[in-house]
């Protein structure tokens, strides 16, 4: 009896059971899987809903564009605040009082009247809600459960948004025009109400809570305290980390990898391409094309960010982009020929590759503050949408055509390589701010 210590069965337990059956670590990743998809399609709805308010309310594009607006700010600036809140009161109640924040905000959307009650609704609740289950909650799951298949990991959940969109996306836009955009919003909401049993009897927020160890680890990792004051933690760990080029130069990078996809090729894309002459519907599938290979092509990225340097890696990724929207003007054109699709596969493989290794870095240089930090982050890619978003308008609207706005992403992708490589190489953490 003496010579056997405490945590020896603890330790030697969890090894015997993997053997036994899958480990519980994948089916968690599968409930995540299934959540990040949902948030994603939650997302898609609103450009749907353009035209069908507009003319049902008379309210103009500009006020509608505002509350969605809303909703994509807030889906970046939620996300290192859900990781905090996460850390103090777990995984699992986070994300099911987020789900049930979606069904709330779709739902009500039915009974409005007022174009501030579209705010409300679609802008304030639908916004924290999928801001909360945004990657930050893939990173907090990943760094969690896996202690092996990190990049792999995290590479199949950031292609659950891609998935969300492919899947939901058509749905809901022949709900709304064989049905009204009514029942499309409440498909949302009984969507997202569906969601929560599984994420609360499947979501454990720890191994430790059914003794099991992460995936990969020889050792039992007892479950850590929970961490108070998630707005001060969150607020103090952007305070630590903006003192580190590293955080800048991740955070830049990413800016730069929104801007030339959601912000530029999302957005203006399909416009561009409607002004060389080619149908909205044919531009229209072209993107849904770019976000079949946007799965395949960050599955594969998390794959290699598990094997190769990642700064590398993001250096590729971006050299590859940057050169690909420099030849983009002259592929435009009234229809699909051979050049484009081979621009719409590549462009879709690396559509958000950029994922895995910038998570793999921020796990590497700031430790157990590695979800928050890469929910800032996340943010900065957000604002980089954003300001593309409107900023290639702008241009359009200048110059009478798009290529200035390709020229320029492909520049900015070129120094997003850069940047990547002069990263510096430490394991040295961010410190946790103390709380008083």
């Amino acid at each position: 009896m003496t010579q056997t210590s405490p945590a020896a069965a603890p330790v030697q337990a969890p090894p015997a059971r993997r053997r036994r059956r899958v480990h519980r670590a994948w089916f968690v990743a599968a409930v995540t899987f299934v959540t990040i998809t949902g948030a994603a399609a939650f997302r898609s709805l609103p450009g749907l809903l353009i035209d069908p308010l507009h003319q049902d309310f008379g309210w103009s594009r500009g006020t509608i564009g505002a509350a969605v607006s809303v909703n994509l700010a807030l889906y970046g600036l939620t996300a290192p605040f859900a990781a905090a809140l996460m850390d103090r009161f777990g995984i699992r109640r986070v994300v099911a009082l987020a789900l049930i924040v979606i069904a709330l905000g779709s739902g009500l959307t039915v009974w409005m009247t007022a174009a501030w009650q579209l705010l409300l609704c679609w802008g304030l609740l639908v916004g924290l809600g999928t801001g909360s289950m945004a990657l930050a909650f893939a990173a907090t799951v990943t760094n969690r459960w896996f202690t092996e298949r990190r990049g792999l990991v995290s590479g199949i959940l950031t292609a659950a948004s891609a998935s969300g969109q492919l899947v939901f996306l058509p749905l809901l836009s022949w709900i709304v025009d064989r049905h009204d955009w009514r029942p499309a919003a409440v498909t949302v909401a009984l969507a997202a109400l569906a969601v929560v049993p599984f994420v609360w009897l499947l979501l454990h927020d720890h191994p430790a809570d059914v003794g099991e160890t992460p995936y990969g680890a020889e050792e039992f990792v007892p479950k850590p305290p929970p961490v108070t004051g998630a707005a001060r933690r969150t607020l103090g760990v952007l305070s630590s980390s903006v003192r580190t080029g590293t955080f800048w130069l991740l955070a830049g990078t990413f800016a730069i990898c929104g801007a030339s996809t959601n912000g530029l090729v999302q957005t203006h894309f399909v416009p561009a391409e409607h002004d060389h002459g080619m149908p909205v519907t044919t531009a229209a599938s072209l993107l849904a094309v770019i976000g079949v290979f946007d799965v395949v092509g960050t599955i594969a990225s998390g794959w290699f960010t598990d094997r190769f340097e990642p700064r590398r890696l993001l250096a590729v990724y971006y050299a590859l982009r940057g050169l690909s929207l420099l030849f983009l003007p002259m592929l435009l054109g009234p229809s699909v020929h051979p050049p484009m699709i081979f621009f719409i596969v590549f462009y879709g493989l690396d559509w958000v590759a950029t994922v895995p290794p910038t998570l793999a870095l921020c796990r590497e240089q700031f430790g157990e503050n590695s979800a928050i930090v890469f929910g800032w982050v996340l943010a900065s890619h957000q604002i980089g949408a954003a300001l593309v978003a409107y900023l290639g308008g702008v241009a359009r609207d200048v110059f009478g055509s798009y290529n200035v706005v390709w020229y320029a992403a492909g520049t900015l992708c070129a120094a997003a390589a850069l940047m990547s490589l002069v990263i510096r190489r430490t394991t040295t953490t961010a410190p946790v701010p103390a709380l008083s």
